[in-house]
């Protein structure tokens, strides 16, 4: 399993010199299986470029999305592969009373905001509530579960043999009482993230501007760090930047947070900021570093 970032930018795209080396395209990860399956988890901005990147003789893919916020779903309508007869695609999401998964997107693609409808795009295209048991997807275990975010939220864990990737990009899962003062059972995503080769979490705020944002959906750097290191995850990618954090901010707050994971015992190589076009590293990071 391989998983490369195409948009690592929360709440806004943030294009622009000040966020080259980051990226300023929002949440969109690539997901690849040794059988040759592709999985993307969320179709925000990032999604565009992953579509043309993307091999025109590709079956069948599997889209996942946490939510639908706009930086989430924005990138689907330049999706190339949409536009493919020959492509099949079949689009996850959260369930809703409110309304179904294939009408809640189709409030975004149709008219006024998009010149297709839903209806129009030439893929075979299906559109599935996340199980609530786990379900296979080629050479992979999947597994969904709601978490503390506005508004229906998934996060995903993709299990293929020895490797796990946890996806959970908007958490909030220390609102309301600190990490340290809750039971396994009662943080949300624990069961998502436990024991994870790969945890991709959502870490949009400094510790300073948390408290101007209690309740928003996300994660200041220290409850990032608790939640991680609470699971047991073997790495971890600071994940879903605020579009104000420009590179150089970018830069320092990775370093301030690298220290405090060596001083809740992780170990410097675990710990990941991710950048557009990234590649993520599953295994765990050696005791020893070879010569």
């Amino acid at each position: 399993m391989k998983a490369t970032v195409w948009g690592a930018r929360g709440s806004v795209p943030a294009p622009g010199p000040e966020t080259n080396r980051y990226g300023g395209n929002t949440s969109c990860v690539h997901v690849s299986l040794d059988d040759g399956s592709d999985l993307v988890l969320d179709a925000g901005t990032g999604i565009r470029c992953l579509g043309l990147a993307m091999r025109p003789e590709t079956e069948r893919i599997h889209i996942l999305l946490t939510h639908l916020h706009m930086d989430h779903i924005q990138g689907l309508m330049f999706f190339a592969p949409l536009f493919r007869p020959e492509t099949d695609v079949v689009i996850y999401g959260p369930a809703s009373p409110e309304a179904s998964l294939l009408d809640r997107i189709a409030r975004y693609i149709s008219a006024p905001l998009s010149p297709v409808e839903v209806r129009e795009l030439p893929c075979q295209v299906s559109f599935l509530d996340a199980p609530d048991i786990e379900w296979q997807i080629g050479s992979a275990t999947v597994h969904a579960n709601s978490v503390a975010h506005r508004g229906p939220t998934l996060g995903y864990r993709i299990t293929e043999g020895d490797s796990s990737l946890a996806y959970i990009p908007d958490h909030e899962p220390a609102l309301g009482a600190p990490l340290e003062a809750l039971e396994d059972e009662w943080i949300s995503g624990y069961a998502l993230a436990h024991g994870a080769s790969l945890l991709i979490h959502d870490c949009q705020y400094t510790d300073d501007e948390y408290p101007a944002h209690v309740g928003w959906g996300h994660s200041r750097v220290s409850d990032t760090l608790a939640f991680a290191t609470r699971v047991s995850v073997r790495r971890l990618a600071l994940f879903h930047h605020d579009p104000m954090h420009e590179d150089d901010m970018l830069d320092e707050f990775v370093t301030e947070a690298a220290a405090r994971w060596m001083a809740l015992g992780g170990a410097p190589a675990a710990l990941a900021i991710a950048r557009e076009r990234q590649s993520l590293e599953f295994a765990a990071p050696s005791a020893v570093t070879p010569p």
